[in-house]
Parts: structure tokens; C-alpha cells; sequence
């Protein structure tokens, strides 16, 4: 499987930006509730409008891939997103919802998703794809210092390693500190 990039938080940025010039705004509204929210692609189309409690800033979900319970505070760029869509969108079930007549009444399937957001990614030279989201929330929390067990918990993690191992920390970034911290 190949793999794929976290974006930083300037090309988080420029990938929202170059979405928004040259795709539906919907793909745009995905990233950018991505990036907050650090759902898989599965969970994040599957959420309804139902499922958000406004007052509370809330979500509570099941994982699909794990079964396990999620709940989730927004933060105030996801809810602005979020109130955006359900006013643009107020008869919709789904926060990303398709209006074709092929597809009524269901959620943007996830190849759209994911061919959009590899164009883009071509476009700027990153290498991205629905994943990528989940990993720069992750990423970008352990670049500002956050730790790793927090990380693994915002996540769903079943453990520390599995944390360390999707943020992309090598052994040689271990060995290496050997030599960079010499006390």
C-alpha cells in the first residue's frame, strides 16, 4: 500500500486554498472538517446533520473500522463549516451530501473524495489522499508538542506504537537522539 503524506500546516492551508479555486466547495468543506476533526474518510462522510449537537460543540459516533465509541468536541472552524452547509443545505440528511439524481440522498462517495484530493496534491507536489487529513490532525498535534498518548487517544489508538508508527517516527529518529542530546 502505498503511503501517504500529513500535510503541515501551511500546506493544509494551500491544499484548502487550491480546493476551493478550482473544485466544488464541498471538497473544500471536507478537508477542512478533516483536518479538524481527524475522522477516517468513512466516519466523516457518514456523518449526518443529526449527529451534531450545536450547543454542546459535540459529536458522538461509532467507528465503522473499530466499533468503538467516539466523541468528539468542534472546534470553532469545524462549526463554522458545519452551520454553513446545514443553512446552504437545510433539507440534506448527510453534512456531505450528493445532489445528483444518480446518487440522491447519499453521501459523496469516497473515490470522488479521494481522486479530487490527489489532483490537488499533484498540483502542489504532496502526496495526499483522504488518510492524509487524519494524519496531518495527528502530525500537526505532535509538532506543537502534544503527547503521543494524547495523540493516540484522539485517534482511537490502541497504543502508544501504533501512534508513533502513523506519525511516521523511525528508528533512526530514535537513534539519532542518542547523538543529537548529549546530557
Amino acid at each position: 500500500m502505498k503511503t501517504v503524506d500529513a500535510a503541515n500546516k501551511n500546506e493544509v492551508a494551500v491544499i484548502h486554498s487550491n480546493l476551493l479555486r478550482k473544485f466544488p466547495p464541498l471538497y473544500a468543506d471536507i478537508w477542512k472538517i478533516g483536518c479538524q476533526l481527524g475522522l477516517r474518510i468513512s466516519d466523516l462522510l457518514a456523518l449526518e446533520f443529526s449527529h451534531i449537537d450545536y450547543e454542546q460543540r459535540a459529536i458522538k459516533l461509532i467507528e465503522q473500522k473499530t466499533g468503538k465509541a467516539k466523541y468528539l468536541r468542534l472546534n470553532a472552524s469545524a462549526l463554522e463549516v458545519m452551520k454553513k452547509r446545514a443553512v446552504e443545505f437545510p433539507s440534506d440528511r448527510y453534512l456531505f451530501q450528493v445532489h445528483t439524481n444518480r446518487a440522491k440522498n447519499k453521501p459523496i462517495s469516497r473515490i470522488s473524495v479521494s481522486r479530487v484530493f490527489k489532483q490537488v496534491g499533484e498540483m502542489i507536489g504532496v502526496s495526499i489522499n483522504t488518510h492524509s487529513m487524519r494524519k496531518s490532525r495527528g502530525k500537526a498535534m505532535f509538532d506543537d508538542g502534544v503527547p503521543v498518548a494524547v495523540i493516540a487517544k484522539v485517534l482511537n489508538h490502541s497504543s502508544e506504537s501504533a501512534t508513533l508508527r502513523y506519525l511516521g517516527i523511525t528508528e533512526e529518529q530514535v537513534l539519532k537522539t542518542y547523538d543529537d542530546y548529549e546530557l
